[in-house]
């Protein structure tokens, strides 16, 4: 494959019906490589028509998804499958190219996408509903899991490809058809993307490329019947509005901004290794980013310098090469960070590691969006950078002098989405996962999913999960049913009503 090629191909075209058409829109926008800043395509904004267009196909082709055997959708979907695996390195080399993510990175957003289309694949066969026990006798009551139709999924830039398979695989092995709307800045992978559906029928899953407005108009159209989004708080916010108007289901997973405690008991050289991944993996880009280090005193400055040691030894460069860290998904993210970075040093929090460009890189990458590891001490609860999400490569380290202490400032958050505690005091570790208010707790093992496990988080970090059973059920109707088979005479709470009943006799 020829990149180039390919994203000239995908430029300017949407995916519907099985096929890639060119938009009739006339709003185009230019996508970079965030190597290079190098323009490498464009997509277009789909025109309303084209919204309306794909809507349609997409309410034709549901109905007859969902006409199917529960074994013929399981067999399809293990079907398309294989096809992401088969693409798997064409598909990485481009979304590396793309977002910027280092190449292995991009392989494995694949290798999970195939393991989670493949668990919703046989959990849709197995689970159907359930039979209950009758409040009558000789009848028949159970519940059954109906689709909730067309699906709308809206997604980012950081794991455009493993999101939509989270909430894609779900949907579509609960009976439902998916219209996909990717993040401007990974628009032409996403496309690329769709080709693992091709097994599918027509219409099944489709894909529409555009800014704001086109997943406007996808949120609030009126044969749209739920909405998938991934991304920040605000646009949740008006996601959720936008779906009340209609008491449209919504899953929304907002924004992060995840502790992570360290406490004496710690192995601290394997806690500063896990700090490093949990904090600069995809260069920080991670909605479970460690993004608050709440480390005990006693341990605070063997700590920081572990830290340090670990990050020095990380590689930038261009993900395409031998690296740990690609640069940062575009240039307004690049310029977010810096602020934040900057607020965090002006309020008096100190740079041991990092806080710049790196500036040892090859010619043709010194236009990208690079920004160094940076580690920060001498940082206290109440600065800015401890309050919001960072969603970049940033370690702030704040000194606490009790695990009360560090568990107060964890869930002093208004975002509850996840939370890392390295600790072996059985004590810490058990008050932690009670006690923490965040949708996961990971106990000595950062930023780990499973395909069988909800994701999901609490407060403005959103509504709804994603995985597990849990995942599936987000994408269905929950219908009870009462069968009395012989349509017998069980008039005992019919009119009329006896004399006995009434409230005062004669």
């Amino acid at each position: 494959m020829d990149a180039a090629q390919e994203f000239s191909r995908l430029s300017g075209v949407f995916y519907s019906e099985g096929r890639y058409r060119p938009s009739t829109g006339d709003r185009r926008t230019e996508v970079h490589d965030p190597s290079t800043a190098k323009r490498i395509g464009h997509f277009s904004a789909v025109t309303p028509d084209e919204v309306d267009q794909v809507v349609g196909s997409a309410n034709a082709a549901q109905k007859l998804w969902w006409a199917e055997s529960a074994l013929h959708r399981a067999e399809k979907l293990h079907e398309v499958a294989r096809d992401i695996d088969r693409l798997a390195p064409e598909v990485a080399e481009l979304l590396t190219r793309e977002t910027g993510k280092p190449y292995k990175e991009s392989r494995d957003e694949l290798t999970w996408s195939v393991s989670a289309t493949d668990y919703y694949a046989e959990l849709g066969r197995h689970s159907f509903g359930s039979v209950l026990g009758p409040s009558v006798a000789g009848q028949m009551h159970y519940t059954r899991k109906e689709p909730m139709g067309v699906v709308v999924v809206i997604l980012p830039a950081n794991f455009p490809v493993l999101l939509l398979i989270w909430e894609a695989a779900a949907a579509l092995a609960a009976g439902n058809a998916v219209i996909v709307k990717p993040s401007e800045y990974a628009s032409l992978t996403t496309l690329k993307f769709m080709e693992a559906f091709s097994c599918l029928p027509d219409g099944l899953v489709q894909c529409v490329t555009g800014g704001g407005d086109v997943g406007d108009r996808l949120v609030r159209h009126a044969q749209t019947h739920m909405v998938g989004f991934t991304g920040s708080v605000p646009t949740g916010q008006a996601i959720a509005r936008a779906c009340a108007e209609q008491f449209k289901p919504y899953l929304i997973e907002a924004s992060g901004n995840d502790a992570f405690i360290v406490m004496p008991s710690a192995p601290l050289r394997t806690a500063a290794r896990a700090a490093v991944f949990a904090a600069f993996m995809n260069c920080g880009q991670v909605c479970t980013s460690a993004e608050r280090f709440f480390v005990h005193t006693d341990i605070y400055d063997d700590f920081a310098e572990l830290l340090v040691e670990e990050a020095a030894k990380l590689r930038i460069g261009s993900g395409l090469g031998t690296v740990d860290l690609g640069p940062m998904e575009h240039s307004e993210e690049r310029d977010r960070y810096e602020r934040i970075l900057a607020r965090a040093v002006e309020e008096g929090a100190k740079v041991v590691h990092g806080g710049g460009r790196p500036v040892n890189l090859p010619e043709e990458n010194r236009d990208g969006f690079f920004v160094e590891p940076t580690v920060l001490v001498n940082v206290t609860p109440d600065m800015e950078v401890m309050q919001a999400e960072i969603f970049g490569p940033l370690a702030p380290l704040c000194r606490v002098d009790s695990f009360d202490e560090a568990l107060e400032l964890t869930n002093g958050s208004k975002v509850g989405l996840g939370a890392t505690i390295y600790s072996t005091d059985l004590a810490e570790v058990h008050r932690a996962t009670e006690e923490i208010v965040t949708g996961m707790v990971w106990v000595n093992a950062p930023l780990l999913d499973n395909d069988a496990g909800p994701f999901g988080g609490r407060k403005l970090s959103g509504v709804g999960r994603q995985l597990g059973a849990e995942g599936l059920d987000t994408f269905r109707h929950t219908k009870l049913v009462m069968v009395d088979p012989a349509a017998s005479e069980q008039d005992f709470w019919w009119f009329p009503y006896s004399d006995e009943e009434a409230w005062k006799q004669a």
